[in-house]
């Protein structure tokens, strides 16, 4: 989920000082979209047996600015090419916090066990276990990555063989991981990865070897960096899934490439006569969250069961009077059931698949290069999607995913799950997550301050950039298809409803609105901005700009996979399930919103002041679809819409708002009876 790269200078290589200073600053920089959360750098000089360890709870280009860090990449790199050059190894690391608190600084990156300094990208989901079942190893942090480099360490201790050493502790992990590591007493470094979201750039003219966990960083950091006259560009290079690269920092010595699905016994390596001899720095000024000073009380929350069951709802389905636009007919069937256009009746359950899939052709590279780009927040329908991509469409996708600081570490523990088990790439692109928590805050205040369901999109604005990204890394990555795997059940038009905008049956998109309802939605929030002016705050740019990028950003070679054939919910749930061991909340029966930090909150509102939620919708269009019965549509959401406590407690720690008084001040929407 981080970003890891570095710089390994082999003996006798004729880069200088300068032109590593200024690869790290670019890999530094670049690095940072895929965390702003903390930043570190493992420098190791073998010739010298000396080693520094540089991390803080910063982001990267603030470490960059840092004495500690000048002082790191002053004098003990400098020495390394006063003469001849030495070998030098940078292992370097810019996090998103998932598992281990960044406040704490042993839990920041990289991580040091014993004689193993290493750097990971990715989630360990079986850390506890792994810890469990090596009780001899002693554990000091709460970062996943301490387990691994503990694995390593201990088994470098019984046979010194990074290569087998690697495959030891990559057999017994669950998840995704990307890692580089160093032993403090070897002149080499080992490189793996189970994802392929490790790409390498050797220059044999210049003895230097670059590394990075995206093409695009790395080919952007390494412009500029040929060798003698006539020599040509280094090539970035990917390590696919299931490989890694064993580097000798020996003069000229080239990279051993190695698989990891080989014997846990290898050939044994020489060590150096001393081990190195550490200095540890931190920088930067530990900056603690923002959270809510009182104790939350769950009894607040309100759910009475028998007041949902005496709502009036449509016969057909299940969406209730208090639905905006809603129109019942004679025998009480709704407008939204009256104009619904089955989606799935007229397709046929292989043949419409393989027509999708044969579809695809255009698109598909040779030599398993990645050929689609797939929107991966680690839901139920993005991971089943991405099965489905690899496992049945034979697409080699990279996903990414756009963390706005609501997306919960369930959901990255699923990814790294998905990701790890089928070996694909996965982009993070981390926004600010302060600022983002932070605008959440003051929307979710001005909110409270003068409740407005039309508004309630607002807690969600800043997730909308996605559209925008997903552009970029086209671009970038150089892939034209693009893969959604949204499911068009989940259609949840009562959102601008609120707004006074009335729903169009004949849309072909479950994000389209026509131009006349764009401009209909913006003067409502115009409007309600005015009369509320605790909404004039910083977050009008970064609303402004999902909105735009939401409703504006182009849409090219892009296919929402689910339009194509039948999205079936017993079949998700079965391969999720059994086939990838995915992980359910512990707060709520369904596998569906689990994994969005603002979805609990959002729901409670809609159905405290109104009855209904996201799921009344979801269940309907099953309804309408013949896949459940009313019955069962009603039976399930009359579970699933009671109040998430554990997942709405985490929300607002997260943002910083009280817990009770936003409770408080929802229930006072009570206004159809529902729980009197």
């Amino acid at each position: 989920m981080c970003g890891i790269f570095g710089v390994l200078v082999r003996e006798g290589a004729s880069v200088d000082q300068a032109t590593v200073r200024r690869l790290l600053d670019t890999l530094y920089r670049l690095s940072e979209s895929r965390g702003k959360e903390s930043a570190g750098l493992h420098l190791y000089l073998p010739a010298q047996g000396r080693a520094w360890t540089l991390k803080g709870a910063q982001r990267a280009t603030e470490l960059l600015r840092s004495p500690q860090y000048a002082q790191v990449v002053g004098e003990p790199l400098g020495s390394a090419f006063n003469g001849a050059a030495q070998a030098v190894a940078v292992l370097a690391h810019s996090r998103l916090v998932t598992n281990g608190s960044a406040e704490l600084p042993q839990n920041n990156q990289p991580v040091r066990w014993g004689a193993v300094s290493m750097i990971h990208n990715g989630i360990c989901v079986n850390v506890d276990a792994l810890w469990a079942q090596h009780p001899g190893l002693a554990r000091h942090a709460e970062v996943d990555t301490e387990v691994m480099a503990a694995l390593v360490a201990s088994q470098m201790q019984v046979q010194p063989d990074p290569v087998a050493a690697t495959r030891h502790m990559v057999g017994q992990l669950k998840g995704a991981a990307s890692i580089a590591w160093v032993h403090e007493s070897s002149d080499s470094v080992t490189l793996a990865t189970n994802t392929g979201d490790l790409y390498f750039v050797d220059s044999s003219v210049q003895g230097m070897l670059v590394f990075a966990s995206e093409r695009y960083i790395l080919e952007q950091s390494i412009k500029g960096l040929v060798g003698v006259a006539g020599d040509a560009a280094p090539v970035a290079r990917w390590v696919q899934p299931g490989h890694g690269l064993l580097v000798s920092l020996k003069a000229g010595a080239t990279a051993q490439p190695f698989t990891l699905a080989g014997p846990d016994a290898g050939p044994a390596t020489s060590l150096l006569p001393r081990a190195a001899t550490h200095t540890d720095l931190h920088a930067g000024v530990l900056r603690a969250p923002v959270l809510a000073t009182s104790t939350a009380d769950e009894s607040l929350l309100r759910y009475n069961e028998n007041r949902m069951r005496a709502l009036l709802r449509c016969t057909a389905c299940l969406l209730p009077e208090t639905f905006p636009f809603i129109q019942y007919d004679g025998k009480g069937v709704c407008n939204y059931c009256r104009s619904y256009k089955p989606r799935y009746a007229h397709m046929h359950p292989v043949d419409t698949k393989q027509a999708f899939i044969d579809s695809l052709a255009k698109y598909r590279r040779a030599g398993g290069k990645p050929d689609a780009l797939v929107a991966f927040s680690g839901g139920r329908d993005s991971s089943y999607g991405l099965h489905l991509i690899k496992k049945e469409f034979g697409l080699n996708p990279i996903t990414f995913v756009y963390d706005w600081g609501m997306v919960t570490d369930l959901a990255r523990r699923n990814i790294a799950r998905i990701c790890g088990q089928l070996g694909i790439q996965n982009i993070l692109v981390s926004a600010d997550l302060g600022m983002k928590r932070d605008n959440i805050r003051k929307n979710v205040s001005a909110w409270l301050a003068k409740p407005d369901l039309g508004l309630v999109p607002l807690f969600m604005a800043g997730d909308k950039h996605f559209f925008r990204v997903v552009n970029e890394l086209k671009r970038q990555t150089g892939i034209a298809l693009d893969l959604w795997c949204a499911n068009p059940l989940e259609n949840t038009d009562f959102k601008s409803g609120f707004c006074g905008v009335s729903p169009d049956f004949d849309k072909s998109r479950l994000d389209y609105l026509s131009l006349g309802r764009k401009a209909k939605l913006a003067a409502y929030y115009g409007t309600r901005f005015v009369q509320n002016p605790r909404y004039l705050n910083s977050s009008l740019r970064d609303t402004f700009g999902a909105f735009m990028s939401y409703y504006f950003e182009p849409r090219s070679d892009f296919y929402s996979i689910f339009n194509h054939f039948t999205w079936n919910e017993d079949e998700v749930n079965r391969v999720l399930l059994s086939e990838y061991d995915w992980e359910i909340a512990p707060d709520s029966p369904s596998t569906w919103r689990i994994g969005d930090g603002t979805a609990p909150f959002y729901n409670y509102i809609y159905m405290t002041a109104c009855g209904f939620s996201e799921f009344d919708t979801f269940r309907s269009n099953q309804i309408r679809e013949g896949q459940i019965t009313r019955e069962q549509g009603l039976e399930h959401i009359l579970v699933e819409n009671r109040p998430r406590a554990q997942t709405m407690r985490w929300y607002f720690e997260t943002i910083g708002v009280d817990f009770n008084a936003a409770i408080r001040r929802v229930n006072e929407l009570d206004t159809f009876g529902l729980h009197r």
